[in-house]
């Protein structure tokens, strides 16, 4: 099992590639797992800022096609080409898998540092793969691994105590550009009834805002607005709303972008300044908007400029506990791969002596001496199989653990089942060390006749 991923962020490509790359972005674990691809599991992590797609391979060799696959599909899907994919992508392989999702959902790589909303994303891309069949076993705890470590993060350090997100220093921001500061007074216009809309509208009712609409394309506002409260709004009585708001909030990230012209025309007799927030990746409103008299604009852009930083030590903290929390995980991951190969090992190996040893039975029956020649023979293959078990940890450990699969296949003939590595459907094996035991237990002397 090999895990590799591809990575595109707001600290590594603007916005606007980002927003680009993601278009369908939903659709592509699908396409790859049923493509019959390198790829065994995939699992889409695409946020405001960022697109991440992780995989699952079954061994090093395939992960060059798994990449090639996931640059296909996305060329396919955004309609961008697979040279410039390629190139807004940073691959991360090995142990930086880890390292680096679990950095995300802790709110280290993102534009607020310390942010906790990341680590509620982080969960539902895992349950939405979980929904669709895509995600595989090294994905599945890949993911379950980098929530309790956000858990950790967020209990063992100061780290993101002040509640700071996205939403929560764009509205700082909004509050600084306001005549009149207090939030009770303003009339709001939320666009969107998703993750954001739904924590923008928490933010504003905390900061006493009572005014509240909300409007969406795809009529979901009703519903959004009976269980978070506010007022919903229809394509007709939007104008009315937008002509009497002080701000305008947009979480939708819709293909219907509110024009520079449409927001001229129905503010034309509002009177009073108009300060817009637009926290969709691909924009609820035309950045042109900036250029209207009286209206001011907050982008994602604006919030990362304006984000404040951490205290070092809370960082450093932090970066410590997600490091070992990846050493961690790539340790375990190579011991259960080991696990496969020694398992492997051993059942070829038992197998073989099984039938060596119905040979003797059946020419010396249950004789004195068939039973001293089945104990020579077990405490034999016990000590042939401890040196191949020693290096298969020694080897794992230095990051050899293919060569050793390599070996056994070579001179065995033996494969190794994956399956049981991945955690998939194969039920899981006995642990070397627990068949050890058990034929301890009941094979350290010989049977009487």
């Amino acid at each position: 099992m090999v895990l590799l991923s591809l990575i595109a962020t707001h600290t590594d490509v603007d916005l606007e590639t980002v927003a680009r790359l993601s278009a369908g972005a939903s659709e592509v674990p699908s396409s790859l797992v049923e493509s019959g691809t390198a790829v065994t599991g995939s699992v889409v992590l695409a946020t405001c800022n960022r697109l991440e797609v992780y995989c699952e391979t079954k061994s090093d060799d395939d992960v060059e096609a798994a990449r090639s696959a996931v640059v296909a599909e996305i060329s396919r899907l955004s309609g961008m080409s697979e040279d410039q994919v390629s190139r807004s992508f940073a691959t991360n392989t090995g142990e930086s898998v880890a390292q680096h999702l679990f950095a995300v959902g802790a709110g280290l790589d993102s534009a607020v540092v310390g942010e906790r909303e990341i680590a509620g994303q982080v969960r539902r891309a895992l349950i939405e793969a979980q929904e669709s069949g895509t995600v595989s076993g090294g994905l599945s705890r890949l993911f379950q691994t980098a929530s309790r470590t956000a858990k950790d993060v967020g209990a063992m350090t100061a780290l993101g105590k002040r509640g700071l997100s996205i939403v929560s220093v764009a509205l700082g921001l909004a509050t600084d550009l306001s005549e009149d500061t207090d939030w009770s007074k303003k009339s709001v216009v939320v666009f969107g009834t998703g993750a954001y809309a739904g924590a923008t509208m928490a933010l504003l009712k905390d900061r006493g805002c009572t005014d509240i609409s909300v409007y969406s394309s795809s009529n979901r506002a009703e519903s959004f607005a009976a269980s978070r409260g506010g007022r919903p709004l229809t394509r007709k009585s939007l104008p009315d709303a937008l002509t009497n708001a002080d701000v305008v909030i947009g979480c939708s990230g819709s293909d219907s972008q509110v024009s520079a012209d449409d927001v001229r025309r129905v503010r034309a007799a509002a009177g009073k300044p108009l300060i817009i927030i637009d926290l969709a990746l691909t924009h609820d409103f035309d950045p042109a908007v900036r250029e209207i008299d009286g209206v001011e604009l907050i982008t994602l852009e604006s919030v990362r400029l304006a984000a404040p930083a951490e205290q070092a030590e809370s960082l450093k903290q932090a970066s410590s506990i997600v490091a070992e929390a990846a050493r961690n995980f790539s340790k375990q991951q190579l011991s259960r791969e080991m696990d496969s190969a020694i398992i492997a090992l051993r059942r070829h190996t038992l197998n073989v002596l099984e039938s060596e040893l119905e040979k003797v039975r059946s020419q010396h029956g249950c004789s004195g001496a068939a039973e001293e020649v089945e104990f020579a023979m077990r405490r034999m293959v016990k000590q042939l199989l401890h040196v191949p078990t020693v290096r298969a940890r020694e080897l794992a450990a230095s990051g050899q653990q293919e060569d050793y699969i390599r070996g056994l296949e070579a001179l065995y003939g033996i494969t190794v089942d994956r399956a049981d590595t991945a955690g998939n459907a194969t039920p899981a094996a006995p642990s070397p060390a627990a068949e050890t035991d058990a034929e301890d237990a009941g094979r350290n002397e010989p049977r009487s006749a």
